[in-house]
């Protein structure tokens, strides 16, 4: 009876431990080619903003994090840097500079979500039409599936 309960566990250990590390790398084998770093470039020339994405958030972590260059453009939203891998990832526009989960969820309602996040080596995002930039004040990209902050850039 003891061996039966200890390959019950094990082997249920080994199966949670599969199922994390395909919800962790299943968005980067699936993820398409990242915008080429020229591209990105062009894009954000013209930005009527710029902001930078740090990992020294409070929200961020060693698996939820990003940096570099965010630019916001009148018709886009440009970012040159990285982010770390995952699923489901949301980009938005946020009213006032929040830098952890709770934050988010104090400001979600109020928030204009862009897009979605399909690349972790720069991303290019229409503004969708009507959208004014100037009522808002932060980028942030979220990820929807777990309710977690991954990072956020303050551009004005």
């Amino acid at each position: 009876m003891l061996r039966v309960a200890i390959l019950l566990s094990t082997h249920a250990a080994a199966v949670a431990v599969g199922f994390a590390l395909g919800v962790y790398f299943l968005p980067i084998l699936t993820a398409p080619k990242s915008p080429d770093a020229a591209v990105l470039q062009q894009n954000a020339q013209g930005a009527l903003f710029t902001a930078e994405f740090t990992r020294d958030l409070r929200g961020s972590d060693f698996l939820h994090w990003g940096e570099g260059t965010v630019s916001i453009t009148d018709t886009q939203i440009v970012h040159q840097g990285a982010l770390a891998p995952g699923p489901d990832y949301m980009l938005y526009l946020v009213p006032e500079f929040v830098e952890d989960e709770d934050g988010f969820w104090a400001v979600k309602d109020s928030s204009q979500r862009i897009g979605p996040v399909k690349t972790f080596d720069g991303v290019m995002l229409d503004i969708p039409q009507g959208v004014d930039v100037t009522q808002f004040n932060t980028v942030l990209v979220w990820c929807e599936a777990f309710g977690e902050f991954i990072t956020a850039a303050k551009y004005r």
